[in-house]
């Protein structure tokens, strides 16, 4: 798992300045393995930054995942988004509907499905499962 530091470093690879909302937002992602609602990153950067804005969140949130530093995901009709699991490569997610928790999925169901897109060029793919984790059945 990325640690802050890392992502931070990335940040500045990228381009981007380092600032205290930035590395709130992914100290965050780093302690929970699991997908995240902006409304609940903004209630708990609130904490620290009193007069944070949504659309600041949002902001931050879009440029994390543009940076590949998050991924994000619908849950519920919402945008929910965690951190990049840098170190898997290539992989998939079952999804808790209840808390949010993930588990990697290690194989690609793309490679049996591509043999029926025959003549067809896939550019990209997703693919999540949802349901109940343990914890939550």
């Amino acid at each position: 798992m990325m640690n802050v530091e890392t992502a931070l470093q990335k940040l500045k690879e990228k381009g981007y300045k380092r600032t205290k909302q930035r590395e709130r937002i992914l100290e965050i992602f780093v302690k929970q393995d699991q997908y995240i609602a902006a409304k609940e990153i903004l209630k708990e950067i609130q904490n620290d930054f009193p007069g944070v804005s949504y659309d600041t969140i949002y902001r931050n949130l879009y440029m994390l995942t543009d940076v590949e530093l998050l991924e994000s995901t619908e849950l519920g009709g919402e945008k929910h988004f965690r951190l990049c699991c840098e170190t898997q490569g290539h992989h998939h997610h079952f999804i808790c509907t209840d808390c949010g928790k993930t588990k990697s999925i290690e194989f690609c169901p793309m490679n049996s499905i591509e043999e029926n897109l025959n003549g067809y060029n896939v550019e990209n793919h997703k693919f999540e499962i949802y349901g109940k984790c343990p914890r939550c059945i």
